[in-house]
């Protein structure tokens, strides 16, 4: 059975002192397929570990997903396949109030400079309950423009 991601997504206009502080982990993603109904297929490899992502749904606060684990060979051949369509990065895990945490993203190659903070939650309630903190900047979950498959094939807005 698919999981489903709940999540909201913000800009941040700076590099806060409570990411600087926390370790990073190199993300490299990129895409198989995007349809045009919200479904996208990705591999990414982050900190050594391989996966193949299913996402449907048009983007927003929830969407279902799937993840496979991959091993690094199956990894290396479907990432050949998305050549073009890639996304480097590099994400920091801060923790915030209660039990929340921000995955804060920090872009590399054409979309150095661009700086995001995605945090999930485990029901709808949970996400609409949530209060930014202060150095968060505009939200702009739902906002094709910010998805990652949209910066992958367009670059940044």
């Amino acid at each position: 059975m698919a999981g489903v991601e709940i999540e909201r997504k913000f800009l941040l206009t700076a590099l806060p002192e409570a990411v600087r502080s926390v370790p990073g982990e190199r993300v490299e993603q990129g895409y198989l397929a995007i349809g045009s109904d919200g479904v996208e297929v990705r591999v990414r490899r982050r900190a050594g570990a391989c996966t193949l992502t299913v996402k449907s749904g048009p983007g927003g606060a929830s969407r279902v997903e799937e993840e496979l684990t991959l091993d690094p060979a199956q990894f290396a051949s479907l990432w050949e396949l998305s050549a073009g369509r890639r996304v480097e990065k590099t994400r920091h895990v801060v923790p915030l109030e209660g039990d929340a945490r921000a995955e804060v993203d920090v872009y590399a190659g054409a979309l150095e400079g661009l700086l995001t903070a995605e945090v999930e939650y485990p029901s709808e309630a949970a996400s609409r309950a949530f209060a930014p903190p202060g150095w968060f900047g505009a939200e702009v979950t739902g906002d094709a423009r910010y998805a990652n498959q949209s910066l992958a094939l367009h670059g940044a807005p």
